[in-house]
């Protein structure tokens, strides 16, 4: 006797929210620690620009903070992840076209194709209302 589609769908679902998820987390700890890095160089050198790179860090430390919520929504196969994972990823793109203009291959390729994986995957999953 063959299973539902609906069950199939949903651990699909599931499963997918799970990978989308754990980038997410892994984008958050990197966007995390260019914060902390950003932190520590303020420290150890006389920035021309303090308050700019205070806001660097602030916003650095919001961002990480708004993918560890929209993994949080992944996980739970919710909704409220999805606009902001992807909004994230599209920026992330952007940066890695730059990088690329720039020759910095070494960066520009796997963030790429981080960004890549979470935009396909955070499309794709739809759930159910």
């Amino acid at each position: 006797m063959t299973k539902p589609k609906s069950n199939d769908h949903d651990r699909q679902l599931t499963r997918r929210g799970s990978i989308v998820a754990a980038l997410l987390r892994f984008e958050a700890v990197m966007v995390l620690s260019l914060a902390i890095f950003l932190t520590f160089k303020s420290i150890t050198s006389h920035p021309e620009a303090p308050m700019a790179l205070a806001m660097e860090i602030l916003f650095a430390l919001l961002g990480s903070l708004g993918l560890l919520a929209a993994a949080h929504g992944f996980a739970r196969v919710r909704n409220y992840g999805r606009a902001p994972a992807i909004l994230a990823n599209l920026i992330a793109l952007g940066v890695s076209f730059f990088q690329m203009q720039a020759q910095l291959w070494l960066l520009a390729v796997p963030l790429a194709a981080i960004s890549l994986s979470v935009l396909f995957l955070a499309v794709s999953i739809t759930p159910k209302q």
